[in-house]
């Protein structure tokens, strides 16, 4: 059954939604107030419909879904007209800009019985994916600290601070590496082009059993790094998105010899992984969910989980202290 998909946004993420709907045959518009943008997308993909306005797409019967990738700042609106007009709705991250704003949406899909999903697209990279199982069965012992770093000089925006930004990817792979949600954060950082607009953000997360959680972010730094490390009482995982061996383990830790800590050092070894790009299986992963009115690995309630430890970060930025993190997500989707 074809599915037809609305794209709302066509940037600079946008753009690949909408090449890799395309892909997967779902692509019916293209919703943009960027006439020019609208004009470039036309070229490429002559058959996708095209408006300025997501009223416009609508109205077409022919469109069963919608996929928001326009700036952060409309995600909660366009969500809810997408929803209150009996489509399912995949929202590119953040779900919104506030706690409250993300509840309203996920109430909305719940009492409609619509698929939400959240686009925490690393969630669906095989190198995650691979680190997740490993994890699970226990190949590099009890973790003991998780650091991620996600850099680059890049589009300073004015809607949203670096850790709005940058930090969701992170915090959402965490959440699901960990299992739970972090009853602590402390974030520090800094504003140099805006002001009060934080360019940099350096955040650490206190999670049960003792497990701590860094996350650097900066889009005011000399070069792309987007690195993952895990640390466990076994062996160390590191996940390099910018790297051709994204995903290496190395067999080191510390070991008690006549009583004195001693470094056991191995050789890294790289996981092989299959050649899937993460956007297109989870833009698949939101065609079956639609198609089978099944619960999207990433749906409502994990984006209020980001956004409630989104909101405790944003709080200790403010206040320049740790801050507690409480609360249980309510409401459902579909």
């Amino acid at each position: 059954m074809t599915i037809g998909v609305a794209v709302a946004g066509a940037g600079s993420w946008g753009r690949h939604l909408v090449r890799v709907f395309n892909q997967l045959g779902a692509l019916r518009w293209i919703c943009d107030a960027d006439e020019a943008r609208l004009e470039e997308m036309g070229s490429r993909f002559p058959e996708a419909r095209r408006g300025r306005d997501l009223e416009t797409a609508l109205n077409d019967e022919g469109v069963r879904a919608v996929a928001i990738a326009a700036p952060s700042a409309t995600h909660a609106v366009l969500a809810e007209r997408a929803l209150r007009a009996g489509r399912d709705v995949f929202v590119e991250k953040p779900l919104a800009l506030s706690y409250a704003d993300g509840a309203r949406i996920v109430m909305e899909a719940g009492r409609r019985g619509a698929v939400l999903m959240v686009g925490h697209v690393l969630q669906y990279h095989p190198a995650v994916e691979r680190l997740g199982d490993m994890i699970a069965e226990g190949e590099l012992g009890e973790v003991l600290y998780l650091y991620s770093t996600r850099l680059n000089l890049g589009r300073v925006r004015q809607e949203e601070n670096i850790l709005w930004s940058f930090a969701p990817h992170d915090i959402s792979v965490m959440l699901m590496l960990l299992g739970g949600m972090p009853h602590g954060v402390g974030v520090f950082g800094g504003a140099y082009v805006q002001h009060r607009v934080a360019d940099l953000t350096v955040s650490t997360y206190f999670f049960p059993g003792g497990i701590l959680g860094h996350v650097f972010v900066s889009w005011l730094h000399p070069f792309k790094e987007q690195r993952l490390v895990v640390v466990g009482s076994r062996k160390m995982a590191v996940f390099e998105d910018t790297a051709a061996d994204k995903l290496r383990i190395y067999d080191k830790g510390i070991e008690w010899v006549e009583g004195r800590p001693v470094p056991r050092e191995q050789a890294a070894v790289s996981v092989p992984l299959p050649p899937v790009e993460p956007l297109e299986a989870e833009c698949a992963h939101f065609l079956h969910c639609v198609r089978e009115r099944a619960t999207p690995r990433t749906d409502g309630r994990e984006g209020l989980r980001v956004l409630r430890v989104l909101e405790a970060s944003q709080q200790s930025l403010d206040l320049g202290r740790v801050v507690q993190i409480g609360g249980e997500e309510s409401g459902a989707d579909g």
